[in-house]
């Protein structure tokens, strides 16, 4: 019998690695200056590698589902490490397409594998739990970058910068690979001994799955698609935010350049800390509840920010909003566990991770088409106020039907019973 909390570092390990890739900020002008790509050519790596991560997630969920935890983790390992190792190679042949190919889509592939090859096994084991172990999985994603940056920009000016990429390959590989060993699932039906003699004694009724479904069935439901509406806007409005929060807060409220990047800075902390935090709290008051507190905080910003002068209000506001996205990210499994059951959860949640690749395209491309046309971020905030709000009227109407459907199911369980 393995320790669940335990498997829960397996996740975590798996989840940090690829998580550096979120660092890639800190190669853009180190390898630009030693091979004389452009910026520009440069970044083009990490748009492909966060475009495919997204969508070989949806892709590949149901090879994950099939093929079980630890042989997808296994396969995530080895595209990942080999992307990140290959780039040291092509660093050293002065090779752009190799690069694009390494980092760009190997790396990719092996981040959206890697996403979701523990999320499902997660959540079985922590039917008590499902928010909390889900959100700390997505929290050693959204740590990896705080890890990886400062290692590899010391490792650049101690080794080299293709050196950099083999011993970081190297490491993620064999993080990975210890965590892919560990993680298996739980025998079905398995619940922690707590949980059972909470049950028996009365204190905790088990609060069942609304369906049990396949990911393509849950995909002809509506709900799945007032969720996939829902994480489309919330990803869209959250990566817009990571993606000019420096100048935007410089323009606005005057920050200096110094206090800007502290804030992006604190903005890790919150979008990690909003992983964790927001997903233990869903399991106290419900994924549906969690949802519409996002939006309703992040209309409240979005209609506050283009009219307020305060520089710490502004900054808390950006700050709230950021914890919105990342825990959106941690609630997602958890919320698809009770929406469309275990059956294929790492499918399902593939597809709605689509959302990850397309938010990654609409944020930025929304952002700066709007400033380069007006020349003022505030016509971004009441953009995003209109789509905020929208997501906010489907999480209402997405509780409402949970609710509904809760109700029925009750009633057909007490005429069952009698």
């Amino acid at each position: 019998m393995k320790n669940r909390w335990l498997i829960a570092l397996a996740a975590i390990s798996i989840h940090l690695s690829i998580g550096g890739a979120y660092a890639y900020s800190v190669y853009t002008y180190p390898v630009s200056e030693q091979m004389g790509w452009t910026a520009t050519e440069v970044t083009i790596a990490f748009t492909i590698m966060m475009g495919l991560a997204g969508t070989s997630a949806a892709f590949f969920g149901k090879f994950v589902e099939k093929s079980g935890p630890r042989k997808s983790a296994l396969v995530a390992a080895v595209l990942f490490g080999i992307g990140q190792a290959g780039s040291g190679v092509a660093i050293m042949i002065d090779s752009l397409p190799l690069f694009l190919a390494m980092y760009g889509i190997a790396s990719g592939l092996g981040l959206g594998i890697g996403y979701i090859s523990p999320v499902s096994t997660l959540v079985k084991w922590f039917p008590d739990r499902r928010g909390l172990a889900t959100g700390m999985a997505v929290l050693g994603f959204g740590s990896g970058a705080l890890i990886t940056a400062p290692v590899a920009d010391s490792l650049m000016s101690s080794i080299g910068i293709e050196s950099t990429f083999y011993v970081l390959g190297a490491c993620y590989f064999l993080l990975m690979v210890a965590g892919a060993l560990y993680i298996a699932p739980p025998a079905d039906g398995w619940m922690p001994a707590n949980m059972k003699k909470d049950i028996a004694s009365g204190k905790k009724v088990v609060k069942k799955d609304l369906q049990q479904l396949t990911a393509f069935e849950a995909v002809k439901t509506r709900r799945f698609w007032m969720l996939w509406t829902m994480m489309l806007i919330n990803t869209t409005a959250g990566i817009m935010m990571i993606a000019v929060a420096s100048p935007m807060a410089q323009e606005v409220v005057g920050l200096s350049a110094a206090a800007a990047a502290t804030m992006v800075g604190i903005m890790g902390i919150f979008n990690g800390g909003g992983r964790l935090g927001w997903a233990a709290l869903s399991d106290y008051i419900g994924r549906p509840n969690v949802f519409v507190i996002f939006f309703a905080i992040q209309v409240v910003a979005f209609l506050t920010l283009p009219f307020t002068t305060s520089v710490i209000l502004f900054q808390l506001f950006i700050l709230l909003v950021v914890s919105c996205y990342g825990g959106g990210f941690s609630n997602l499994p958890a919320f698809v566990g009770d929406l469309f059951g275990t059956k294929q959860l790492g499918a399902i949640h593939g597809f709605l991770l689509t959302t990850w690749s397309l938010g990654g395209v609409f944020g930025p491309v929304i952002v700066t088409q709007i400033y380069d046309r007006s020349g003022s971020y505030t016509p971004v905030f009441f953009v995003f106020l209109g789509l905020i709000s929208v997501a906010f009227i489907v999480s209402i109407l997405l509780k409402f039907d949970i609710k509904k459907s809760e109700q029925k199911l009750a009633a057909s369980q007490k005429q069952m019973i009698s």
